[in-house]
């Protein structure tokens, strides 16, 4: 009997350090792949942004001036939304939101820059200039940063867009389409990505802000993606249609990169909107 009882204390003692062992193997799974990203704070992105806005004086001209010479005020604008973004290999994933300050720079006589901080290990600049009467994407940058426990893998992506890859085209009407291509590389693949596709005209619409609401210009952009990088991308965008200021983003998106490890896949899908018509 005491051989039987004895046996049987092993038996919950294995149990037990191995319900402890599970235990333990969880949190330090937790503890690794866990969502650290945080909303980036108003005052973080005014002080980045620093001196480097311009004047003033170069923001929104008279509505009666040439169209190719308006850009939106600089300064730091109010966004809000939410989204997701996740690798396969390996599994993380992090939050965007829900407070997403973006930033206004202008940059010579015709061209701007937008940036948005979806989180503080997310961020995402557009540069838009002005061609004749045309406003077009001329290119951009993005930088991600992932935690795996406390080592963080950083990746920073560069892109160009061909010339004629419009964004606001002077002559528009509702259901007209134009193509778009941009080409790009980032840290974690090894060689260029190229992105092309439809930019679809819906229509003119108005958008809410802060209770009042803004005459906007309502697109859909669909790309596809070849080279160091596969998959698709699909992104409804409104602009402001005074300024060219980006009203609202709504995406989803897909990049398959082959890597040491195997195969992974990104995705990302949220939205963000403009929550105070100016600069704060």
């Amino acid at each position: 009997m005491r051989r039987d009882q004895s046996g049987a204390a092993r038996r919950w003692a294995l149990v037990v350090v191995g319900v402890v062992l599970v235990a333990a193997v969880g949190v330090l799974l937790w503890m690794t792949l866990r969502d650290n990203a945080r909303p980036v704070a108003i005052d973080d992105a005014r002080d980045r942004l620093g001196s480097t806005t311009g004047s003033t004086d170069d923001g929104v001209e008279d509505p009666g001036s040439s169209v190719g010479s308006v850009r939106p005020t600089p300064g730091v604008y109010r966004f809000t939304g939410e989204g997701t973004e996740g690798l396969s290999t390996p599994p993380l994933s992090q939050s965007q939101g829900p407070e997403m300050p973006a930033t206004v720079t202008l940059d010579g006589e015709d061209c701007w820059v937008f940036r948005l901080d979806y989180s503080t290990n997310h961020w995402q600049q557009w540069r838009y200039c002005w061609d004749g009467d045309d406003l077009v994407e001329a290119g951009g940058d993005s930088w991600q940063r992932w935690m795996v426990g406390p080592t963080a893998f950083t990746n920073t992506g560069v892109f160009e867009c061909a010339a004629g890859t419009v964004v606001i085209p002077a002559q528009r009407r509702a259901g007209q389409t134009w193509s778009g291509t941009c080409t790009g590389r980032n840290d974690g693949t090894d060689g260029e990505m190229t992105s092309s596709g439809p930019y679809r005209f819906v229509g003119e619409t108005t958008l809410p802000v802060a209770g009042a609401d803004v005459d906007a210009l309502h697109f859909v952009r669909e790309r596809t993606m070849s080279g160091a990088q596969t998959g698709t991308e699909r992104s409804e965008v409104w602009f402001d249609a005074t300024t060219g200021l980006p009203l609202r983003n709504e995406r989803t998106l897909e990049a398959q990169t082959e890597t040491v490890i195997g195969a992974s896949t990104y995705t990302e899908e949220g939205w963000f909107q403009l929550a105070e018509p100016g600069p704060v």
